[in-house]
């Protein structure tokens, strides 16, 4: 059989396998999958779908992020913004008005850096109308308000 084109997908899995001092057994087991399964996506002979990444995923105690990377599913860059908003929107310690201000905040400094988030329109204007094309370096109105003051 024929090794299909998967990546590092399979050494990286054996790799945090042996790392979680699993065997190939124990992981098959605790991820809902069969033995000779997992050892062929492990010898790279199987291309596993996004729903067993997740299942590896959570026997693994890692992000099933990190495997979609792995498996060529999502793109690194993609990863870390999901890892992101995900940490923040999970967070109890804050409420809801939080999260959105720092998922705001997340995402002007990811515009001023020249990278692109998944909520981002092309329209060219921010939540309020306001245009936001205008010269580099200036300020938009009204935005340091709205983080200077975080109510707790």
């Amino acid at each position: 059989m024929a090794s299909l084109n998967v990546g590092n997908l399979g050494e990286f899995l054996r790799e945090q396998r042996r790392t979680a001092q699993l065997s190939l057994r124990q992981l098959a087991d605790a991820a809902g999958v069969s033995n000779p399964y997992l050892s062929q996506i492990e010898r790279g002979l199987r291309k596993p779908s996004a729903e067993i990444l997740q299942q590896l995923a959570k026997a693994l105690r890692i992000s099933a992020e990190t495997l979609y990377v792995q498996a060529g599913i999502l793109d690194e860059r993609d990863r870390e913004e999901t890892e992101v908003r995900s940490v923040i929107l999970a967070d109890p310690s804050i409420n809801e008005r939080q999260k959105q201000v720092l998922l705001q905040i997340y995402e002007s400094f990811r515009k001023e850096n020249g990278l692109q988030t998944a909520s981002d329109d092309t329209t060219g204007t921010d939540t309020s109308g306001t245009d936001t094309t205008g010269t580099p370096g200036t300020d938009t109105p009204g935005a340091a308000a709205d983080v200077a003051t975080p109510s707790n």
